[in-house]
């Protein structure tokens, strides 16, 4: 078994550090939740300045990409994905572990965007599943002196990241099925929601043509039923925009596992936007990626609280805004609408979906605040912790 002196000092500290990086990994189910815990838990493991994941595509590129230690700023500045040549390469072709003394040195090393970090001592492992390489894992510029001319990372870290790697490959593969059998249930709940979707939109239209030829009829010989039947189909036409802009809610959650939560955000409010005479916007800071069932929680309470701004409020304004909070970040909805008296509701049994709302909150760890008052609007507050 391998024995390592963690930065606690012993033995036992280096091992409850590597149970603990395992169990991390265990917990979560979403591939990206699973590449952020492997990448902070080898750098943290390993005391490196830089760790990085990446998960190859079938273009040269990779599909995924994930880093600690560079700050926001700094990943955006340093560009598009690399891809896959040189040291990275070697570890996803030949699936080989690379230790490097200097990986600039290295007769494979192809420079990197001036805004890239300096790197030196490298240690880089493939991820495997018998054959099938799942990505590649490296760390750079290990904080402690370096040995003359030689690598700061030992033999013995290596085979610490080898067995870090061997359960990656096992959380990977288990995070990739599981994204699976859920792609499968989403894809059958949105062909269910089309179908019922066809169904209603489609009688709405048939009704709408009848009552119009009906009008048409009706026009020259009797008026007053006329203006009767145009009525309706305004309402009909009403009925029917309400049915597509209620599928744009439920068929978009989907996209979060391709976009995120602010671009899917900003664009369900960008169609709502253009839907509704109401004004609604969008505006978010330096909010970080969360774990997948607080981001699906988030999006969730903003449909809501738009659903209620837009369909129950008269609302002529509503703003969304997401920012970061701490760890975790804050969503707040505001509209001008009529508001209500959030105890009155309560009391009354209709909570427009406060209490569904707060559930969500609740099971993601997060708390949810309501302020309103009748003719004041609304404003839905919520936060969550982040991972």
């Amino acid at each position: 078994m391998l024995m390592t002196k963690g930065r606690g000092g012993g033995t036992g500290a280096g091992l409850s550090r590597v149970s603990g990086a395992l169990l991390a990994m265990s917990r979560h189910l979403e591939v990206r939740d699973v590449l952020k815990t492997i990448v902070v838990s080898a750098r943290e493991l390993l005391d490196a300045e830089y760790a990085a994941l990446g998960v190859p595509d079938d273009h040269g590129g990779f599909a995924q990409f994930v880093v600690d230690g560079v700050s926001e700023e700094q990943w955006k500045a340093i560009g598009p994905l690399p891809r896959q040549h040189g040291i990275l390469a070697a570890m996803l072709k030949d699936a080989t572990p690379q230790r490097l003394a200097d990986v600039r040195l290295d007769p494979r090393f192809g420079g990197w965007p001036s805004a890239h970090p300096d790197m030196s001592d490298f240690l880089g492992l493939p991820i495997a599943d018998g054959d099938e390489v799942l990505g590649a894992v490296f760390l750079a510029n290990k904080r402690c002196p370096k040995p003359q001319g030689g690598c700061g990372f030992t033999a013995e870290d290596e085979e610490l990241l080898a067995i870090l790697a061997q359960h990656a490959a096992i959380a990977l593969t288990n995070a990739r099925l599981y994204e699976r059998s859920r792609e499968l249930t989403i894809a059958g709940e949105r062909a269910r929601l089309a179908h019922e979707l066809h169904d209603a939109v489609s009688q709405k239209l048939f009704s709408l043509r009848l009552t119009a030829q009906a009008a048409t009829a009706l026009v020259d010989r009797d008026p007053a039923r006329a203006k009767d039947e145009l009525q309706q189909i305004a309402l009909l036409a009403a009925e029917a925009a309400d049915e597509l802009r209620s599928a744009v809610v439920e068929l978009r959650p989907a996209a979060l596992d391709e976009d995120g939560l602010v671009a899917t955000l900003r664009t369900q409010v960008q169609v709502l936007d253009r839907a509704h005479s109401a004004r609604v916007t969008f505006a978010s800071q330096g909010v970080r990626a969360l774990p997948a069932a607080q981001e699906e929680a988030l999006l969730r309470v903003a449909q809501e609280a738009l659903h209620n701004a837009l369909r129950h409020a008269d609302a002529r304004q509503v703003d969304v805004t997401l920012t970061r909070h701490g760890q975790g970040a804050r969503l707040r909805v505001v509209d001008d609408g009529r508001g209500f008296d959030p105890s009155a509701v309560r009391r009354a049994g209709r909570h427009l979906g406060l209490v569904s709302m707060r559930d969500r909150a609740g099971g993601v760890g997060g708390g949810l605040t309501v302020e309103s008052a009748p003719g004041k609007g609304t404003a839905i507050e919520m936060e969550v912790p982040g991972g």
